[in-house]
């Protein structure tokens, strides 16, 4: 079956290269934005099924990570990443798409919704609950960082096949071992110091779109009472349980994922001028 992978590129948004993958269909635009440690290659089954649905998709390479620029000389901070992100839609030509965010991705999108509005709707996939007062993000970043070291050393598909590691479905695993070691090991840092010095909480509170939340149940990553709470500060808050589901539920759940989105997002045509 032909892929419906249609187009990518570069644009220069932010000071910075900001890369893309676009799955063109003539519906509502829907952008991705992926989490800490993945690629936006690591999207594109997500991004195809939701195409075949009518969605216009686009997902982005976040800084540091797949195709866009990185280095020494970055600000790997998400305020950095969330005026990437910002930067990015008009240069696209998108007006208020909807924002699907994953973990990091997640913080990214209510960051930019509580500033501007920029955004229709956002999405939160499972996203870190942590901030300042509460408890700390359940994933280590030690966990994180040797990920990456094995992908840097071009191990990554054997530490990925290791007892006790996450076991993505095949060829998802090979297509995560091939891409891992574009990521910058130097994003680890201040993502992690931002999910608990930034207050997500606050930016829910402010979003100036409609944002359902998405808990993946076994994950660990929000737990009841991060929930709640978010629920108290944004009452309009939708939130819906992934039941069984994992932090890399687009991988491990895809289908539970999918399902989930298609039950979200809106439908209908995009108009253009």
């Amino acid at each position: 079956m032909q892929s419906l992978y249609m187009d990518g590129g570069h644009f220069r948004v932010n000071g910075i290269r900001q890369h893309y993958l676009r799955c063109k269909a003539p519906g509502l635009p829907v952008v991705i934005v992926p989490g800490i440690v993945s690629p936006a290659a690591l999207w594109l089954h997500v991004a195809e099924a939701l195409a075949g649905d009518g969605y216009d998709v686009w997902i982005v390479d976040v800084r540091g990570r797949g195709l866009s620029e990185q280095g020494p000389h970055m600000d790997y901070g998400l305020d950095a990443c969330t005026d990437d992100l910002q930067a990015f839609l008009p240069a696209a030509g998108l007006s208020q798409p909807l924002v699907v965010g994953h973990s990091m991705g997640a913080r990214i999108g209510a960051r930019l919704a509580a500033r501007s509005s920029a955004i229709g709707a956002l999405v939160m996939l499972d996203p870190p609950a942590s901030a300042p007062g509460g408890r700390p993000y359940p994933i280590p970043a030690e966990r994180t960082a040797n990920l990456l070291q094995a992908a840097r050393r071009g191990e990554a598909e054997a530490y990925l096949r290791r007892p006790g590691v996450a076991q993505w479905p095949e060829p998802l695993l090979r297509q995560r071992a091939q891409w891992l070691a574009s990521c910058d090991p130097r994003v680890i840092e201040p993502a992690y110091r931002d999910f608990h010095e930034q207050d997500v909480y606050e930016d829910v509170a402010r979003a100036s779109c409609p944002v359902t939340l998405v808990a993946a149940t076994a994950s660990g990553v929000i737990n009841e009472a991060e929930m709640a709470r978010f629920q108290r500060v944004q009452p309009a808050l939708a939130v819906v349980r992934a039941e069984g589901a994992a932090h890399q539920l687009q991988a491990e759940n895809t289908d539970l994922c999918l399902r989930i989105l298609r039950q979200i997002l809106p439908k209908g045509v995009r108009h253009t001028s």
